[in-house]
């Protein structure tokens, strides 16, 4: 069987990169979201193993001493984490599998994992990114301006990735978004390994 590829989606806040996941998975049957472990509360809402693993701190660093994150941060009191046996797992049975974390956290992966494939998301402008975030109506004007001032910078670092897609036109960066994961199987390598059995097939005479 051959194995899948891991992406890492980055992108400012905002930018709508976990709407476009979310779109992309109910699209293609074949790619996984890798589910974070986190020490944050859960919030309202929100069900443990499908936002988040939500753990102890202790249990977190227990964690984090057996080596189990391919990357972790702490993002001001809390921790966050990607399980390394997880996304192996599910490589290993052919699936593709979504990384969505930051430009820190992609380095780190990269550095264990450098055959991951890079997917940098940005908006169509700063004033369209900042409507977005406004138009959530969940965070204040100084929570605001810490964002758009922290996009800036998360944005400096697209040419870190493989590929970039504009969320200008939703159903567009869609569709471009999908052509990353399709085209990535559609490889030569990808293919031999995938059909390898209708491969020889042809190429033995009758």
């Amino acid at each position: 069987m051959a194995k899948g590829t891991l992406y890492i989606v980055s992108a400012p806040s905002g930018a709508g990169k976990s709407s476009l996941v979310n779109a992309l998975i109910k699209r293609l049957s074949y790619v996984f979201l890798s589910i974070s472990h986190t020490t944050r509360p859960m919030r309202p809402g929100e069900e443990q193993g499908e936002h988040y693993h939500f753990v102890s701190v202790d249990d977190f660093q227990a964690m984090v001493g057996q080596g189990d994150f391919l990357e972790h941060a702490q993002v001001f009191d809390n921790y966050y984490g990607t399980s390394k046996s997880y996304v192996e797992r599910e490589l290993d049975k052919g699936h593709d599998v979504i990384l969505e974390i930051d430009w820190q956290g992609a380095r780190q992966v990269r550095r264990l994992m450098p055959e991951a494939q890079g997917i940098f998301i940005l908006p169509p402008s700063l004033h369209s990114l900042q409507e977005r975030l406004e138009k959530r109506a969940q965070d204040s004007a100084v929570v605001i301006a810490r964002r758009m001032r922290d996009a800036i910078s998360e944005m400096s670092h697209y040419s870190e990735y493989d590929f970039l897609i504009i969320n200008d036109d939703f159903y567009k960066a869609l569709d471009d978004f999908c052509s990353v994961f399709i085209a990535q199987r559609m490889r030569t390598p990808m293919q031999v390994r995938m059909q390898e059995g209708l491969i020889q097939g042809l190429l033995t005479q009758p």
